[in-house]
Order: C-alpha cells, then structure tokens, then sequence
C-alpha cells in the first residue's frame, strides 16, 4: 500500500445549503412540520427562497459537510459530488475549494440545476430543511475519479446518494477500488427514512467489508427493525468491525472487536442550530482515525466538533476545528 495522498475522500450529494432564520409561523405559512425534511420540486424552492429573510449560501450537503470538517482539523481532504453548470454550481465549488478540500468535479451542462436545501432556523435551534435533489443524484461511474479514491486513506460514503440505481454502482466501484488499494472504507446510514428504504442494501454493504460505519440512535434501530438501542447496537457490533453510534444529547458510543467506549457529549451554553451535528461528529472521528489515534481520542474530537458546530448558524465551523482541539487538550 503506497502512502495516501488524502486522509479522506467523501462521495455524496453535491448540495448548496441557504441558511435562514425564521418563527414557527413562517413554517406554518409555508406547512412544512417543524424539524422535517421534506424534498421539494424546483417550482417549490424558488417560492420559499423568495419569501423568507436574509440567508448565507454555502456548499453543503452531509458528507461535504464532513469532509469541510475534516480539512478544519488539518486533514488533507477530498470530495466527489455533481454540480451543474450554473450559479449555484459555482458557489459550491468555490465555496469548498475555499476551506481546503479538493474538488475536482466537472460541472454538467444541459441538465438538471445545481442542488441545494433551504434550511429554516427557528429561535430554538431546530431546522427545518427543504431540499431540492437537482442534478447530485445523478453520480455515476463515470464521475469517479479512481485515482483520488485509491490515494485516500478512508472513503466516506454518503448513504442518502443510495435511493439512485447509479449512485448503488458507483459507491460499490469506489469501495472497491479503495480495498484494493488496501484503504478503508466508511458509511454513514444518513437518515432513518433512507434505511427503511434500503435495509437490505445497506446491511449488504455492511457485511461485505465496510471498515467504519456510522449512525445515530434513529438511524441504527430503524437498520436491525427494533426498539431497543441495545439490541441494536449488539447487532453493529456482530456485523462490523467497528461502529460508532450517537445518541444526541446522551452522547455517543464506538464498538470495536468486543470493545466498547462511551463518549460524553462536551457541554454547549446554547444549542442554536443542529444542522451538521452529525456530519462534523463524523468529521472529527475520521480525522482522529485517519491520524491513527485511539479510539476515545477519536470519539472525543467527534463531540468536541459537534458541540461546536450546535453552537451557532450554519454546518461550517466557526473557528479551526484543530485550534478548537488544541485549546480542549485533546490534541497537541
């Protein structure tokens, strides 16, 4: 195995994030449940788009998200996602080059627009999320770059990118081309709903060589149809070689070859927005993995990132990530 080029590369979704504050009644006004997230049409995007205040555009989507966070770290990072050739294609790829990561994506002329989600914040920190899906989904083989996959430690993958026929091959061609290369492989569930929608899938993939997986307590007991985190979490333990599971205010677990690490959530004055939460949780375990510290490290640079990331508007850091662990003590 020669030396890796990048500490991570992620695959996902390729999505613009336009952030906006706003009250329960502008939700309403719009009937959208408060905490969802629904997909919307391109007609329905550009409605609320013009009808609410004040919003900070920036490149987004899950494992963009991650991916941004590891490079905060001072990882050396990698993303693979579709842009279109358009307005919001440009703000997303300049926006992600802008905070360190590679992004050598084409943008796609003569298709669908540019994908983003308007993220609603009401003044208790919860988001609302309205996304229009757009030309991302569309990832395919023939988007792969092979040899940026093969240079990288670990590939992340985004499991929302799995309702698409071509993103299942493309995903498979990536965790392939990154085991011969002798890297390794994660996989984030992503969303409850999608794991209803691909259990099988999923467990497949699982089973077959996934290195790291990643889910939070909705997510891993909708995976093994149960009620019970236990049971759940004894399942991931069966089938992985190492799963790390959150659990939101309750903190987070990591389960490795019979070893198991509760992590404690780090402390926040106030929660103000939780989009991201996941995605920078995730940020901070890989960076830690892909630097090979143990796994509690590890899990404590995952929930010093999510705290901060809850701490203010927005899925992008607010400082250096890397400052932010040094400043805690967790690393030097």
């Amino acid at each position: 195995m020669t030396d890796a080029r990048y500490d991570v590369i992620g695959i996902g979704n390729a999505i613009v994030d336009i952030i906006g504050r706003c009250n329960d009644a502008f939700l309403s006004e719009i009937g959208v449940t408060k905490g969802s997230m629904r997909l919307v049409d391109a007609n329905e995007i550009k409605k609320i788009y013009s009808s609410m205040g004040p919003a900070v555009e920036i490149s987004g989507g899950s494992a963009a998200n991650t991916i941004a966070g590891v490079a905060s770290f001072g990882g050396r990072a990698a993303f693979v996602g579709t842009i279109a050739d358009d307005d919001f294609g440009k703000v997303f790829a300049h926006d992600i080059r802008s905070v360190g990561v590679a992004f050598t994506s084409p943008a796609v002329s003569n298709g669908a627009p540019t994908s983003r989600s308007l993220i609603l914040v009401t003044p208790d920190g919860e988001r609302t999320m309205n996304t229009f899906l757009g030309i991302s989904t569309s990832l395919g083989e023939t988007q792969l770059d092979l040899e940026m996959i093969r240079a990288a430690s670990i590939l992340y993958l985004e499991g929302y990118l799995f309702d698409e026929p071509q993103a299942k091959q493309a995903f498979r061609k990536a965790h392939e081309a990154a085991k011969r290369a002798g890297r390794k492989t994660a996989l984030t569930l992503s969303d409850g709903f999608c794991v209803d929608r691909h259990r099988g899938e999923f467990l497949d993939l699982i089973r077959s060589g996934v290195d790291i997986l990643f889910a939070n307590e909705n997510e891993i007991k909708s995976l093994y149809q149960t009620d019970s985190f236990e049971v759940a979490a004894e399942n991931a333990r069966n089938d992985t070689k190492l799963a790390v599971l959150t659990r939101s205010g309750k903190g987070s677990e990591i389960h490795s070859e019979g070893q198991s690490i509760r992590i404690s959530p780090f402390p926040v004055d106030k929660v103000v927005d939780t989009t991201g939460a996941g995605d920078l949780y995730a940020a901070g375990f890989l960076f830690g993995y892909a630097k090979g510290l143990n796994l509690e490290i590890c899990g404590r640079l995952a929930s010093l990132a999510a705290s901060e990331i809850i701490s203010h508007i927005g899925a992008r850091p607010s400082i250096s990530l890397a400052e932010f662990a040094k400043q805690h003590g967790i690393i030097s």
